[in-house]
């Protein structure tokens, strides 16, 4: 992974951009905007949602230029230095499950002036694969550094 530090970031990226964009496709040529399908009673329902808010719906009515900013600053956030690019295959892969998140999130914001949402646990706001790629990408990160003691960036 020395040789090419970059290459398993980005591979994953592009993975959870095509998963992402697919089954939101999928979805959108499904379920039309605001109706529900119940996949387990009670636990899961797929529902077309579309989004233009930031995350889960929050900041609803900020303009599609402020929420691209936002997810072109999160890209310069993980890829502002690439001489410390992540060393462990937990850090590659949480940067490639947020990055990809962001850039599928800003896919949407791009071509349709919203993201497409979908994955309903009626206890939270509605959610997609690119939200849930973030959060659980984050969760990575954040478990790495406290198993390691210290920041990725801090190691040589």
């Amino acid at each position: 992974m020395a040789a090419r530090p970059w290459l398993v970031p980005a591979i994953g990226t592009l993975l959870v951009i095509a998963a992402d964009q697919i089954i939101k496709s999928i979805v959108a040529r499904s379920i039309p905007a605001g109706a529900s399908v119940t996949v387990i009673p009670g636990l899961l329902s797929l529902t077309h949602v579309q989004n233009t808010g930031i995350a889960f719906g929050w900041f609803a009515g900020l303009s599609p230029a402020l929420a691209a900013i936002a997810a072109l600053t999160l890209f310069f956030v993980l890829f502002y230095n690439r001489g410390r690019w992540p060393r462990s295959r937990a850090e590659s892969a949480g940067i490639a499950l947020m990055a990809g998140g962001a850039a599928g999130n800003l896919l949407d914001r791009i071509r349709l002036g919203f993201v497409v949402d979908y994955l309903d646990l009626h206890v939270w706001p509605v959610f997609n694969v690119a939200d849930a790629a973030i959060v659980v990408g984050a969760g990575v990160l954040v478990l790495t550094i406290a198993r390691e003691g210290r920041p990725p960036q801090s190691r040589r």
